[in-house]
């Protein structure tokens, strides 16, 4: 479990992060959702202590934050930032090995590559896999990140809004594998979304910042509410009910 207490981040005189405090869910998906400006990419850097913290406590599984070996947190944290550059000539799959660099340290061993392997078949990237990542599109490229994430086989995955560049229809798909890595294998996954429908089909519990505070959590039904919606965005809401999932519909 990941809990945030009173969790701090200034810059200059300004509070990113707001005194927040939440309690993620293990074993679930949780989108972070809300307008930009809102803190939501600052409090994930601060859950993987990319970035430092000014104030407050982070605990994962009972231990806070500054106590974790980094090796050890590497083996138990994983995180997708949004913006990710590689000046290196690397092919698809030896990006994708990087995410077990953890555990074995650039010394890959055969249960490293099986999990290499399933990582680039999760993504419908065994294909391209020899392929430069200069010579990729943009959505290849995400994919490509997301699937060295997936590699670093951690407890939590912490996704820092990882439809970018993405299509419809490759974002349903990133989604539904996001699904299946929740359910099937029991990841617990904090997601930052902009597609509030993405967030009510595919979470568990959804979380809305505003100016660096947590303004509402709750799952689906609390969240997909007009009133609820239009405090957090200050726009006008309808929602509908289309197969049993709530979306949402502003203008």
């Amino acid at each position: 479990m990941i809990e945030l207490r009173q969790v701090v981040k200034r810059y200059g005189d300004v509070n990113v992060v707001d005194h927040v405090s939440l309690a993620i869910p293990r074993g679930k998906i949780t989108s972070l959702i809300g307008p930009n400006g809102a803190g939501k990419s600052t409090l994930l850097g601060v859950m993987s202590r990319l970035i430092k913290k000014d104030g407050g406590e982070v605990y994962i599984d009972g231990q806070e934050l500054s106590q974790w070996d980094h090796c050890l947190l590497s083996q138990r944290v994983s995180i997708l930032r949004q913006q990710n550059h590689v000046d290196l000539k690397l092919t698809v799959r030896e990006l994708v090995s990087f995410g077990r660099f953890p555990y074995a340290r650039g010394s890959l061993q055969k249960h490293d590559w099986e999990l290499v392997d399933q990582a680039l078949e999760y993504l419908k990237l065994t294909d391209m896999q020899d392929k430069y990542i200069q010579h990729l599109s943009g959505g290849q490229r995400q994919r490509a990140f997301l699937a060295m994430v997936i590699a670093q086989d951690t407890d939590y995955i912490l996704l820092d809004e990882p439809l970018n560049n993405l299509d419809m229809q490759h974002a349903v798909e990133i989604m539904r594998i996001l699904r299946s890595l929740v359910n099937v294998l029991g990841k617990t996954i904090v997601i930052v979304l902009h597609d509030i429908n993405f967030a009510s089909c595919y979470s568990d519990y959804i979380v809305a910042m505003r100016e660096g505070r947590v303004v509402q959590e709750g799952d689906q039904d609390l969240m997909m509410n007009a009133q609820v919606l239009k405090n957090i965005y200050n726009l006008d809401f309808a929602i509908t009910e289309i197969n049993e999932q709530k979306i949402c519909v502003y203008y």
